[in-house]
């Protein structure tokens, strides 16, 4: 079969990792997590519950409150702080926006975890009747969390990551596969 004749549903999630795959190399991090769930939701479903740069609260559950504090949600230089359930704050600014994609591309300006130069990305594929959700990042382990290891620091963003997940599958009514 020639690639024009492979149906869109089978490369688009290929295409998908190949995006992130070359958007990770161009941060030039040290450490990366890459995360993916599928869901039942279709593509645009999954993407009106994730894909509003201040919409956190409605689906991971760490998430206390999201303001928006400089820009306008969704727009490319979007500052939001976020305030977790334990009251940590972390500040984050929407580096790259595309809706019709379903894809949204951040990094951390403040935060207490313990990574530095984090970028991620959060797209949203289609996946046979569903959808798969991708969350990559890149960052360093910050130096001065000396008590943390590169391991754990990953360790740290994957559980962020796998929360994040669980409460999708929670705001979308769906039960974990």
């Amino acid at each position: 079969m020639s690639p024009s004749m492979i149906p869109f549903r089978i490369l688009a999630p290929a295409l998908l990792l190949a995006t992130l795959a070359s958007a990770g190399a161009a941060l030039a991090a040290d450490l990366t997590v890459s995360e993916s769930v599928a869901l039942e939701a279709s593509p645009s479903a999954v993407w009106a519950v994730l894909g509003k740069f201040s919409g956190l609260p409605g689906w991971h559950p760490a998430v206390a409150n999201t303001e928006i504090v400089k820009g306008n949600d969704n727009a490319m230089g979007a500052v939001r702080s976020i305030t977790t359930r334990d009251g940590a704050v972390i500040v984050e600014e929407l580096l790259s926006y595309d809706g019709s994609a379903h894809s949204m591309t951040y990094r951390i300006a403040e935060s207490p975890l313990p990574v530095k130069g984090y970028v991620s990305t959060l797209a949203v594929a289609p996946s046979g009747s569903g959808s798969v959700v991708f969350w990559r990042s890149g960052f360093e382990r910050d130096p001065a969390a000396n008590d943390i290891s590169d391991d754990k620091a990953r360790e740290i963003v994957r559980g962020i990551y796998r929360a994040g997940f669980e409460g999708l599958r929670a705001a979308l009514g769906e039960s974990g596969r």
